[in-house]
């Protein structure tokens, strides 16, 4: 027995059974062989805030790179920068090192949190007009139709057969797809490394062989997934249509066909009375128009993105047929549910899951702002030498030795001093430097991690136990930090 997983397409529901059946008679597998799906332009408000849309975030992800941000000499001055060879982090007056990998962590599940906020409340909005995924399906939709028309031009020029017309056009697309896939991918590079230096550096075969690898792949993912499979990875390969599922409940706005409006649908003839039928004039403009080859007819699906191109769509059959409009519209199941039993519609925006994501996000927000906000410019650290534990010298005293390890975290050099505290009588020194029972002082260069050595000396009557607890002060102009630590002494040799 052959099992065949329905899968609509722009024909609409029958022509989606017709397909089913057609493949099942072939003796398809699993899944269909995908159709190609030819979307009709449209014009509308959410078309409008569509193109807005990704005409910001391209801005943002090709110019982002080429922004210049002053810092000290030797230091990157590129604004947003990923600098694996000196292992820091640049946004703009942010810097992070390594060890702040905890902001990195705080941002994206910040951005986790927004994404479930706001699929609770609007749906996939996320997935329909800011995933990158769809952006770049759109970008390349958009140079499709620049060389080969709109839907019914698109679908005539596949079906002749090819000639000089035909190779010109599909040939010019593909070049400029490609085009803006190795733009896509130079500028993803140029976030790792400084941009002006690798634009220079690439073309002459001199930039890091690791820059060549990264837009090579780019190229292809990019071709590949926004030129090629589109909607298939929106529907197989992302996880998200499956996840958001369970965030949705019946208050969530989402794109929705107002069946109490619209049913019974058919065909209508200007004249023709509206009385004992619905608003839809079963014109399909809606299938045509949606990216993923769906009707929204058939109700809340896994593919929809809601992307509103539907709505659109249909809200310009409605001026002309002279209907309200909003057939088509984000709507809710439970308002569409109250309107078919007589109630009115409610649309409670603070609901269980909303208001925990939202107070989750604010909780998360506010620990990053506060970890920001105390975030210290210098990092210092006591590790005691653990070979050997101790040096027991001919005078009874005792020998331990620490590498103190301090961090200046800011574009300012810094001038501290290292005291020690819990040890009374002892002794401090550098290697090649005399004893002092004073604070060490040290000097530090901007964004500069320094290993002090120091050799700590304690007399026979302040060894009271065989570990005790020390404390070593680091202090420069108004500013102070501690970093505690245990002197050993073995055997306790006064009490």
């Amino acid at each position: 027995m052959t099992i065949v997983v329905e899968r609509r397409s722009q024909d609409g529901p029958k022509g989606a059974r017709r397909a089913a059946s057609e493949g099942g008679s072939r003796g398809g597998g699993l899944y269909q062989k995908r159709r190609q799906i030819y979307p009709k332009l449209v014009h509308g408000r959410w078309r409008a805030i569509k193109w807005g849309i990704l005409a910001l975030t391209l801005t943002i992800y090709y110019v982002t790179p080429w922004l210049r941000w002053a810092r000290p000499d030797g230091a990157p001055q590129q604004a947003v920068l990923v600098d694996f060879t000196g292992r820091r982090f640049y946004f703009f007056f942010i810097q992070l090192w390594p060890q702040e990998i905890y902001f990195i962590t705080g941002l994206l599940v910040m951005a986790a949190l927004a994404l479930f906020l706001s699929n609770a409340l609007f749906g996939r909005l996320w997935c329909g007009y800011a995933c990158p995924q769809t952006v770049w399906t759109d970008l390349y939709i958009a140079v499709e139709r620049l060389f080969e028309g709109d839907r019914n031009a698109r679908m005539r020029l596949d079906t002749q057969g090819w000639s000089p017309n035909k190779a010109l056009r599909k040939g010019g697309k593909h070049l400029a797809w490609i085009a803006i896939a190795m733009v896509t991918g130079g500028a993803w590079v140029f976030y790792f490394h400084d941009a002006p230096m690798l634009w220079r550096t690439f073309w002459i075969g001199q930039a890091p062989i690791t820059a060549y690898v990264s837009v090579g792949v780019l190229t292809c993912t990019t071709y590949l997934l926004a030129g090629t499979m589109r909607e298939q990875v929106c529907t197989y390969m992302c996880p998200w249509p499956r996840i958001q599922g369970a965030m949705l409940d019946g208050h969530s706005l989402q794109v929705t066909y107002r069946r109490d409006r619209g049913e019974p649908r058919g065909p209508h003839k200007k004249g023709q009375s509206w009385e004992g039928r619905g608003d839809c004039v079963d014109c399909n403009q809606c299938v045509v128009a949606c990216p993923m080859g769906i009707d929204i007819r058939d109700g809340g699906q896994i593919e929809c993105i809601n992307c509103g191109l539907c709505i659109d769509a249909c809200d310009e059959i409605m001026l002309r047929v002279e209907r309200p409009r909003g057939l088509i519209a984000y709507d809710t199941d439970e308002a569409v549910l109250a309107r078919e039993q007589g109630r009115k519609p409610t649309y409670p925006l603070v609901r269980a899951r909303t208001a925990y994501y939202a107070a989750a996000l604010t909780l998360v927000s506010a620990l990053m702002v506060w970890g920001l906000a105390t975030r210290t410019p210098v990092a210092f650290e006591a590790l005691r030498d653990r070979n050997p534990t101790f040096v027991r010298l001919h005078d009874g005293a005792v020998r331990n030795g620490y590498t103190l390890k301090i961090d200046n975290r800011s574009f300012e050099p810094r001038k501290l001093a290292i005291a020690l505290d819990g040890l009374p009588g002892a002794t401090m020194q550098t290697p090649g430097a005399a004893p002092t029972a004073g604070p060490l002082a040290v000097q530090l260069q901007p964004n500069q991690v320094l290993a002090v050595r120091v050799l700590v000396k304690a007399p026979p009557q302040a060894l009271t136990a065989r570990s005790l607890p020390v404390t070593f002060e680091l202090s420069g102009g108004a500013h102070a930090w501690s970093a505690a630590s245990t002197f050993l002494s073995g055997d306790v040799t006064s009490q």
